[in-house]
């Protein structure tokens, strides 16, 4: 038995529905902005995930006026972000594990969740 597929929109569909050049999705990939999945006949299909970072992707550049440079850093950047906030949930989780249960009252008032930062809502 096969791995299950995920999904895709294929790069016409994509383009019709965010109002933009296929090209434009092409040059995206080939900066490393979006990776889009392939199919056997090596067509581009975009998961919902791709979506999302597209989305963000065109809010950055016709919203706020980010050029394509600036893109890739603020995505890094909240690539990195999500890591790091990954990195704290697990710590306070191993912490939280580790602790007596007599002491685990007083210091789990004293360990604080931080959301995850979302540095740009997207509308649809």
């Amino acid at each position: 038995m096969s791995p299950r597929k995920k999904t895709g929109y294929m790069i016409s569909s994509v383009a019709e529905s965010y109002q933009i050049h296929p090209q434009t999705l092409r040059l995206y990939e080939r900066l490393g902005l979006l990776t889009p999945s392939r199919s056997d006949g090596n067509t581009r299909l975009y998961t919902e995930d791709d979506l999302q970072r597209l989305e963000i992707i065109l809010t950055l550049t016709r919203e706020l006026g980010v050029n394509l440079a600036g893109v890739e850093v603020i995505l890094n950047m909240r690539e990195k972000m999500e890591k790091m906030q990954q990195q704290v949930e697990e710590m306070i989780s191993f912490v939280h594990d580790q602790i007596s249960p007599s002491l685990a009252g007083s210091i789990r008032s004293a360990l604080v969740r931080v959301p995850a930062a979302k540095i740009i809502r997207t509308q649809r």
